[in-house]
């Protein structure tokens, strides 16, 4: 008989810097009080992929798989989303039996020995060669490499023989695309959307000893995404074995209210004694008065409170600490802890802080106003491509934080989690999005084609995840979807939904979509607690510079924003993500703050020259420093402050000087190595956080410039330096004193190569 459970809480402090573990050590399982335990499925895997359909199935018909002879999953598949559907009504029945089609590959017979020899996390497409020809199959704006095709991974599961007295969950941070599992031979279940994380209890199926898991993805061939979105089971798969009483899957809540730096109350909410994950930490530094909290047999959810005084909040640096805190639910079976037996523990880590949106005064952190300095971010690793590495990743956020970023717009789907540990760790403000698109699509085969069956689902297993990092401030449920420029209610019933799913799942943050091409009149904009614009709040096409450029254009649309809607925060999502490459300068340079680039013809508008050298627009849209979109023929785009390998442009100085006003830097630009330019002027910029700048040619001086003489108060300039070769040198000062110095020098022929690591061992 099951003894009625009690659940115990506690609050545990000190969690912070905790470095996720690399190599073999993943492979080894991880275990808890009770019968909680959790292994990563890195190594031992096969694997195998075709170009084409090579199994007889699909999850649904669709343009490019219209086959009558594929057999379709989809009603196999939705009944995984269950658990995120509020409406019992909407909810989905499995059916009866197992699809009418033999897969081989799922088979525990077959024979997998010629597959290839791969570990998890693994993007197939990362290594192929790029796809070339004047029409490939993947666009440039995917990275022309072939993540289309079906890819099959299979490993062995070994199950002890205590299989009658617990359950095993399988747990996917992400598989792109169209996941599906076998286990056994057996279709378990599976989730379309590759970003999103989802868990599916594989018990029924597994048998003592040797077992046979398989998993399918697939890309569809074509037009899918409007980035890399890499391929395979790109992120981490784990096997989480419980009894047969635990807590949920992200089964607690952990909210702060009342925040201050004298005390704080913290909320706590249990779901779903059903299912779970967790990992066990050391012993904490401090330990407060726990509560006990009998459940009756029948209860699947419990709540309770405490206050902690002086607690320790978490906040941004440089000017705050991110601080953490950790809260552990243990179950217990009895009517009390000295007579009963531990089920369960499952560890919460959470950080303690108020966000404040104002329009008037913005975003106030812990009492403090924080300016936004924000990137958006991708998913990719850049030339490693998405497979999930827990070093490139904290590389990718260590630069960020060099450069004096604060905040990252997650664009335009779920992250990783371990990203998220990450943000939470090191102090970024995040804002967590889903959805490129709704119902109408971007790309003939992306997300639209199951927008209507996955919303809800796909939005509150994102929120359940993530709902407790506090580095997360806002959800976003849309980028630039193509329904606000149609201004029909159907954009804004869409919103609404969603936003309202938000708030069921967590009424603590704000929520927003990304809007470029709405007014402030839009029904869609109406319905946005956080304007959140792209590119119109600078203008669109809009300066002496693009003139001559047809299409939609706007003036800058802030004022206009912030008019219709005085109560609301207003933020600029997406901005100044200009084209430039490292090392690559034009000639002459023009002093427009902005201009359209698509040849090096110079500085004259309607010839699409360069604005300056490190600020490039495309020609096809026009706020300073535009998204560049018209290199098409190249697989990489040139955007960003940063390169695809994480080397530094030059912009990266022009932000850190403009974000990091007490760290004394000066970058000098351009380089000075030019063979036949002797004599011709070569304007030098110098990017810093001083307020005064000397520069020397040779050590001649060129003038001492202070921020208010020029109009670029974010660089000084000296646009009438002709080239010599030799040295430039450039003294910057603040409040009078000495502040950063630069130097580089004209080189001479390459003699050798030198590869230093970017950390010690």
């Amino acid at each position: 008989m099951l003894l009625r459970p009690s659940v115990i809480l506690w609050l545990l402090f000190g969690i912070a810097n905790t470095q996720f573990p690399d190599g073999e050590e993943l492979d080894k399982p991880v275990l808890f009080p009770g019968t909680r335990e959790r292994t990563r499925l890195h190594a031992g895997w096969r694997f195998w992929r075709s170009n084409s359909i090579p199994d007889g199935v699909v999850y649904e018909h669709r343009p490019d798989a219209n086959g009558d002879e594929l057999v379709e999953l989809k009603p196999r598949i939705m009944p995984a989303a269950n658990d995120f559907i509020a409406d019992p009504a909407n909810q989905h029945q499995s059916p009866d039996s197992q699809p009418a089609v033999n897969i081989s590959f799922a088979s525990p017979i077959f024979d997998d020995s010629n597959w290839e020899n791969v570990t998890v996390p693994h993007d197939w497409a990362i290594k192929l060669p790029f796809i070339t020809g004047s029409n490939p199959i993947i666009p440039a704006a995917m990275g022309q490499l072939p993540v289309h095709g079906v890819g099959w991974y299979r490993r062995d599961l070994v199950i002890g023989d205590n299989i009658n007295d617990t359950i095993r969950y399988l747990d996917i941070n992400g598989g792109m695309s169209y996941p599906m599992v076998w286990v056994n031979g057996h279709l378990v279940g599976g989730r379309p959307f590759g970003y999103n994380s989802f868990r599916l209890d594989i018990s029924p199926y597994l048998k003592g000893g040797s077992n046979t898991l398989a998993i399918r993805t697939e890309n569809l061939a074509g037009h899918s995404s409007r980035w890399y979105p890499g391929a395979g089971l790109y992120r981490n798969v784990w096997l989480t074995t419980v009894a047969s009483v635990h807590v949920g899957h992200w089964g607690t809540k952990v909210t702060s209210r009342d925040v201050s730096k004298d005390s704080a109350t913290i909320d706590f909410e249990v779901f779903e004694l059903d299912s779970a994950t967790g990992q066990r930490r050391p012993e904490p530094v401090a330990k407060f008065p726990r509560q006990v909290l009998n459940l009756a047999s029948n209860k699947t959810e419990t709540n309770s409170s405490v206050i902690i005084n002086s607690p320790k909040l978490w906040g941004p640096p440089p000017s705050q600490k991110p601080s953490l805190y950790e809260v552990v639910t243990t179950l217990y079976a009895g009517r009390d802890t000295q007579r009963s037996v531990l089920l369960d523990s499952y560890e919460t880590r959470f950080g303690i802080r108020s966000v404040v949106f104002d329009p008037n005064k913005g975003i106030i952190v812990n009492s403090e106003h924080v300016y936004l300095q924000g990137v958006n971010q991708r998913h990719d690793l850049g030339a490693l491509g998405a497979a999930y590495n827990h070093r490139a990743a904290v590389r990718q956020l260590e630069i960020l934080q060099e450069m004096g970023v604060n905040a990252i717009r997650l664009s335009h789907n779920p992250p990783a989690p371990e990203l998220l540990d990450l943000t939470d760790q090191m102090g970024f403000l995040v804002i967590n999005e889903i959805f490129d698109s709704w119902v109408e699509g971007k790309a003939d085969l992306d997300f639209h084609l199951i927008f209507e069956d996955w919303r809800e689902p796909d939005l509150r297993s994102l929120i359940r995840r993530d709902r407790n990092h506090p580095s997360v401030i806002l959800w976003s449920y849309g980028n630039e979807v193509k329904e606000q420029s149609s201004d029909d209610e159907g954009a804004a019933e869409i919103s609404v939904y969603l936003r309202d799913i938000c708030h069921q799942e967590d009424s603590t943050r704000l929520t927003t979509s990304a809007i470029h091409f709405s007014s402030p009149n839009s029904s869609m904009a109406q319905t946005l607690e956080l304007i959140s614009i792209n590119y119109q709040g600078e203008g669109i096409r809009y300066g002496p510079a693009y003139e001559y450029l047809t299409g939609n254009k706007k003036t800058p649309q802030y004022d206009a924003f912030h008019e219709a809607f005085p109560d609301r925060v207003i933020t600029s999502s997406e901005y100044a993500s200009s084209l430039s490459l490292r090392g690559s300068f034009s000639f002459p340079v023009t002093p427009y703050n902005s201009a359209p680039v698509n040849s090096t013809g110079g500085d004259i508008p309607n010839e699409k020259g360069v604005s300056a050298y490190e600020l490039y627009t495309a020609q096809a849209g026009s706020s300073p420093d535009r998204v560049f979109l018209a290199q098409d023929e190249h697989p990489s785009g040139n955007w960003g402050k940063v390169d695809l390998a994480g080397f530094k442009k030059k912009r990266f100085w022009l932000y850190q000087a403009r974000w990091r006003p007490n760290f004394p830097m000066a970058h000098i630009v351009p380089h000075w190595t030019w063979p036949n330019r002797t004599g011709e002027i070569t304007p030098v910029h110098v990017f810093s956080s001083g307020d005064e700048a000397e520069l020397f040619v040779n050590g001649e001086s060129k003038s001492r410039k202070t921020r208010e003489s020029d109009p670029g108060f974010y660089r000084f300039k000296w646009d009438d330096v002709r080239y010599e070769p030799g040295e430039v040198h450039v003294v910057t000062y603040k409040d009078g004193r000495g502040w950063a110095n630069d130097t580089i020098r004209t080189t001479g022929d390459a003699v050798g190569l030198r590869l230093k690591a970017d950390r010690g061992p």
